[in-house]
């Protein structure tokens, strides 16, 4: 579980290829790896992974097919830079949202435009993702928490703080950009017991 408060920004080292799997061999930047261990989560661009090997500079991770092909860690190349946060602990500050790290579906950057000192950013989406977008909810974009400002059936707006914006990788997206998309939770539930009553 995590909360989409990215707490450092790192970079893919290197990509392998063993028996048509990726394994990323991540730079973790100013990511602390104090107390990490094998086995654990780390969230790459909201996709969590798990650590198969470590050091205080960099993390291995296996990829799986499905995992490549439904996210964008199959677009990522060595050298691009990625979003990270270690697994939410007990006692941490939930500054977010609850993240599980499951990405629901692709987006795409449909615009960027100034607001004042931030910016707007409008995201196309599946429209099948439209049922779980809310004025005023949560959203994750490539490990992000974020609040969604307005929807339509198949795009949401957010509004990029200069924080963001400078402590993430989300500065680097352009227009036709593909990007991670995580669902609250809540809604998720939600949705699945109105399903049921109907």
């Amino acid at each position: 579980m995590f909360t989409g408060i990215v707490t450092a920004v790192g970079q893919v080292a290197a990509i392998e290829t063993h028996t048509d799997e990726r394994r990323l061999r991540i730079d973790v930047g100013t990511l602390s790896m104090a107390n990490a261990v094998v086995g654990e989560s780390i969230a790459v661009d909201g996709v969590c992974l798990t650590v198969t090997e470590f050091s205080e500079s960099e993390f291995v991770a296996d990829v799986s097919n499905e995992t490549a092909a439904l996210t964008t860690l199959g677009d990522r190349l060595a050298g691009a830079r990625v979003n990270l946060e270690r697994a939410l602990a007990v006692g941490d500050t939930l500054g977010g949202h609850l993240v599980a790290g499951h990405v629901d579906g692709l987006g795409r950057v449909e615009s960027w435009a100034r607001d004042g000192a931030s910016w707007r950013l409008v995201i196309k989406s599946d429209a099948s993702l439209g049922r779980y977008w809310a004025s005023k909810g949560s959203v994750c974009v490539d490990g992000i928490s974020l609040t969604i400002n307005d929807v339509g059936d198949d795009w949401l707006g957010v509004n990029i703080v200069p924080h963001t914006l400078n402590w993430t990788s989300l500065a680097e997206r352009q227009v036709g950009d593909r990007v991670n998309l995580e669902v609250d939770l809540i809604a998720r539930y939600v949705a699945r017991q109105l399903a049921f009553r109907n």
